[in-house]
């Protein structure tokens, strides 16, 4: 097996357990995932929000924010995990797409 093949297999295994960031805060009641908190729940937490989190967090917004589709905040626990795996596919794609138009430009630049 190449290392390319062993590559893609292991990133579709990370794509098939991206859910497990949903599921165990929420079997464990611990709310969102460590790390992922937006304006709201820094200022729950800690009573302030920075002024430099604050300025950043209105700069971006994200195409499928918490990973879900539009309309889907109150939906189960299944359809939020196929949120979560559409949305690691997008995000590899797009970053693999990247990639390779600058992998053909900068050889393209070497020729």
């Amino acid at each position: 097996m190449t290392l390319t093949r062993k590559l893609w297999i292991g990133i579709m295994v990370l794509i098939v357990l991206s859910p497990l960031g949903l599921i165990v805060p929420d079997h464990f009641k611990a709310g969102s995932a460590w790390g992922e908190w937006g304006v709201e729940e820094i200022q729950k937490m800690t009573g302030y929000v920075p002024l430099g989190f604050q300025r950043l967090s209105e700069l971006w917004k994200a195409p499928l924010p918490d990973y879900a589709f539009q309309g889907w905040e109150g939906k189960d626990l299944v359809h939020l995990s196929f949120a979560y795996i559409i949305s690691a596919v997008s995000g590899i794609v797009i970053i693999t797409g990247v990639a390779f138009l600058i992998g053909k430009v900068l050889a393209k630049e070497h020729e």
